[in-house]
């Protein structure tokens, strides 16, 4: 393929204005055809050039499209895929990919019968934190590790307007958050055997759970994946603790609040951590050290999708990645209410 790839936005709320349409105008495979949104003002300042389409059925019909973008509400994701996928359409989820693992199922074998492109947008996996505790994970310095906390602490103590925070939805947090810490627990430490958690409505306005905190099972090994909404003082974004030595790192990411800003992707500066907020590794046989934060590129997701399209590559988020996860928060979720660790089905290791 080697013609521009033609993209139609399906919404343009946060996700689909300030996090996809930057990204994908950086890549220059990539070209925004479309976009169905009843923000017409502000998609013809921003993009004077593209269709404005006031359905999504109607910009999926679209012949000239060829990747179309779900960055709707949570429970439109599955049905959209599904009718871009079965117009021949290359598709690319926002998360979480469905509200269900069955969702995330049928949306994956008609991405097969149709032989396109379906992929999710984890773009955390592109965070400089979350890469930097990669790299110091594999380097080995940490030894055996034994204790592994993933927290994403914010300070909301009145719910904000929006649909997410509105929703009366037994998921809450659980769906907003949980599907990136999970993405980033299974990439560091792969499927774990067994799953406890707990989830609650702490603030008095919220009527979906906005707390959770997880425990997964790794044999001796212990990761907690939490998420709060009335944290003031935020506890470390990762703290991972080995046989010889540690390695905690506040802060989030910074690129969302970039993106939020209206930063340039282009800046030499996207992505970068201050110093202020490097990770400091401690290890039994060196004196403590700052650990820069390697730079965060959430550009790599979309730069993949061209080629996952263009030249047949692999796409950039692995949608049986996306299952796995949807499959444990489903279980955290019974384990919630049921008050009892359960334990994860193993699954045959995949090829690749």
């Amino acid at each position: 393929m080697s013609h521009t790839i033609s993209v139609g936005i399906l919404g343009y709320g946060l996700a689909g204005s300030t996090f996809h349409a930057p990204l994908i105008g950086a890549e220059p495979r990539l070209k925004i055809q479309a976009i169905a949104s009843s923000r017409s003002a502000e998609i013809s300042r921003s993009f004077p050039d593209a269709v404005i389409h006031t359905s999504a059925q109607s910009l999926i019909d679209d012949p000239d499209i060829d990747l179309v973008v779900v960055a709707t509400p949570d429970a439109t994701h599955a049905p959209l895929a599904k009718a871009a996928l079965l117009a021949g359409k290359h598709v690319v989820v926002d998360k979480p990919f469905g509200t269900s693992s069955a969702e995330a199922s049928a949306m994956m074998a008609l991405a097969r019968e149709s032989k396109r492109v379906l992929t999710v947008f984890h773009n955390r996996r592109w965070d400089g934190d979350f890469m930097t505790v990669a790299a110091v994970v594999r380097s080995g310095r940490l030894g055996e590790i034994r204790l592994a906390c993933l927290s994403w602490d914010r300070f909301r103590p009145s719910v904000v307007p929006g649909w997410r925070e509105q929703s009366t939805d037994s998921w809450g947090a659980l769906l907003n958050l949980g599907p990136h810490l999970m993405d980033q627990a299974l990439l560091l430490f792969g499927r774990p055997t067994a799953i406890a958690s707990d989830l609650a409505i702490q603030r008095t306005q919220a009527r979906s759970p906005d707390y959770f905190a997880m425990t997964l099972y790794y044999g001796s090994l212990r990761v907690l994946l939490s998420v709060s909404s009335l944290v003031a003082d935020a506890r470390a974004r990762f703290a991972i603790h080995g046989t010889r030595g540690s390695f905690v790192k506040y802060g989030i990411d910074p690129q969302e609040e970039q993106l939020r800003r209206g930063f340039s992707v282009d800046s030499k500066d996207f992505g970068a951590d201050p110093e202020s907020l490097y990770g400091l590794l401690t290890t039994i046989d060196a004196a403590a050290q700052l650990i820069p934060t390697q730079q965060g590129d959430w550009r790599q997701f979309y730069s993949r999708v061209a080629a996952a399209i263009a030249d047949g590559t692999p796409p950039p988020v692995d949608p049986a990645d996306a299952l796995d996860g949807i499959e444990l928060l489903e279980l955290a979720r019974r384990c919630a209410v049921e008050g009892h660790t359960l334990p994860v089905t193993i699954k045959p290791t995949r090829a690749g």
